[in-house]
């Protein structure tokens, strides 16, 4: 079963069941042990060792992934402080006054994830943290808030020349510029940009799908904080919330390039493309934490006895995305284990020849696979680059932009539809969302965005003109959104009709 398609069969299982079932852990844990038994030829004692001792173990032993849950715990920890002192609510409070409407409270959220371009996993739950209250406010449901959490986490982090992912991508790149070739990429990166104009099209038009059509119409029916839960928040100012947030940002950006070096001697950029982001996270949000209480007990808003109480309130916060998380991690390890990547570098190395101008759209739709298979965008990346640089260098250099940035187009895509990616996890955890809800809701968004960046790969492969392939896909991407307009307005009337007779009677 080794390098064969196989190895992709337990990823399969375990996101069609979650899909199925609706019910993510159990899903999750019959993948990891499909891919046990697959590894072990189905001796149960060596699939169970496997499972245990490289997976599960592995997995939490590894110091960016302990990196990452510390991040994850500290955050919780500074989100319960912020809801216990009163910055959460007066800060809804606050945006409901100078927010509006539905549609500023959605492209502030949109507005706020395109700036914090830095990593995923801290766009993910800081954004969560700072518009929860204002989604609240502004009755948007958690799956909408979820998707828009998402959607501005790794398609802005892949387009952003100074972030965790950029450096990551030059990394993958040998022989060549990395950097260089990754900032000429970003123009023909279709589904990150799309995904953008997608968004805001389907905001300021107010033209929702699918399930989340209908969970966006219970919250506008759905009853806001009670008087008394208002009244026990009013202690808190808009700077409770607004100070931790600051703090937060600065410190992980000085532990991310105190990681790259930046203090002895690297320039800023380099300082990103060589940092540790897991380690700086941790390192900018322990400092945070601590400076978030101290600013507390100095403004008598919490006493220090409930500062240490949220301490495993925020864990008890996270359990769920580190469970997820931990288990995602270990699925990764066992499909790692049956050789997936040998498997699919086998399968587009043997083919290349064939269809040269449509081998961007090929590496798009192979790369989204891959990465929803494995819940992986990075691991795509480190598979799929080397071998299109190999194929190109020294031949078509336009060509192999186009296939390095269709690549990570299709990597984000993968990670951003997979219930089993980081990302996705986290956006769950930083709307408060249920996260098959979360997943379910936002897949026919990701896929149409997905369906129209393969058509643009396909003109991309033949033009090869950035300006002329990205005006095709936002007009496109426009006109998708006013169809969508169309048919649910039409839908919406059709239902209101329907419902005359029985208010008459």
């Amino acid at each position: 079963m080794y390098a064969t398609f196989w190895a992709l069969l337990p990823p399969i299982i375990a996101i069609v069941l979650a899909l199925l079932t609706k019910e993510v852990y159990s899903s999750l844990f019959i993948g990891i042990l499909m891919g046990g038994l697959f590894y072990a030829e189905f001796r149960p004692v060596k699939a169970i060792n496997h499972i245990i001792d490289d997976g599960f173990v592995s997995s939490l032993a590894g110091p960016w992934n302990v990196g990452i849950l510390i991040f994850l715990v500290i955050l919780g920890t500074i989100v319960a402080m912020m809801n216990k002192a009163g910055g959460s609510a007066a800060f809804g409070k606050w945006a409901q006054n100078h927010i509006k409407s539905r549609v500023g409270a959605q492209l502030a959220t949109i507005l706020l994830g395109v700036l914090i371009f830095i990593d995923d996993y801290f766009n993910c739950l800081t954004v969560g943290s700072v518009m929860r209250p204002v989604a609240a406010a502004h009755k948007v449901s958690k799956q909408k808030l979820a998707y828009l959490i998402d959607a501005t986490a790794a398609p802005v982090c892949i387009i952003a020349p100074i972030s965790s992912w950029a450096a990551a991508v030059t990394g993958f790149v040998k022989n060549e510029d990395g950097f260089s070739l990754f900032i000429k990429a970003i123009p023909y990166n279709y589904y990150a940009l799309l995904t953008l104009v997608f968004m805001i099209g389907i905001v300021v038009f107010k033209c929702d799908f699918g399930s989340m059509a209908k969970y966006e119409r219970l919250a506008m029916q759905a009853e806001h904080l009670s008087d008394k839960e208002e009244e026990k928040e009013h202690k808190g100012k808009v700077i409770d919330l607004v100070f931790p947030i600051v703090v937060l940002i600065a410190s992980c950006i000085v532990g991310m390039i105190y990681t790259g070096g930046f203090f002895k001697g690297e320039s800023f950029v380099n300082a990103f493309a060589n940092c540790d982001a897991s380690k700086g996270l941790v390192m900018g949000s322990m400092a945070a934490l601590v400076l978030t209480l101290v600013f507390y007990l100095l403004r008598r808003v919490i006493s220090f006895k409930e500062g240490m109480e949220c301490l495993p309130e925020g864990f008890k916060a996270m359990v769920p995305a580190i469970l997820i998380l931990t288990f995602a991690w270990t699925l990764k390890a066992m499909t790692d284990s049956l050789g997936a990547a040998e498997y699919v570098r086998s399968l587009l190395d043997g083919n290349t020849g064939y269809f040269s101008n449509f081998l961007p759209a090929v590496i798009f739709v192979i790369s989204a696979l891959l990465a929803f298979a494995t819940g992986t965008s990075w691991g795509t990346f480190g598979i799929l680059i080397p071998l299109v640089v190999s194929v190109f260098a020294g031949k078509d250099h336009t060509m192999m932009i186009i296939s390095i940035s269709a690549c990570m187009a299709g990597s984000v895509c993968g990670d951003h539809c997979s219930p089993i990616s980081d990302t996705t996890i986290m956006a769950s955890a930083g709307a408060e969302c249920v996260h098959v809800e979360h997943v379910s809701t936002q897949l026919p968004y990701a896929i149409l965005v997905a369906a129209i960046s393969v058509v643009n790969y396909v003109i991309a492969g033949f033009i090869k003109n950035w300006i002329i392939c990205l005006c095709i896909g936002i007009a496109m991407t426009l006109l998708a959104v006013y169809l969508i307009r169309y048919i649910t307005g039409k839908n919406d009337s059709k239902l209101k009709l329907e419902e005359v007779p029985e208010e008459s009677e």
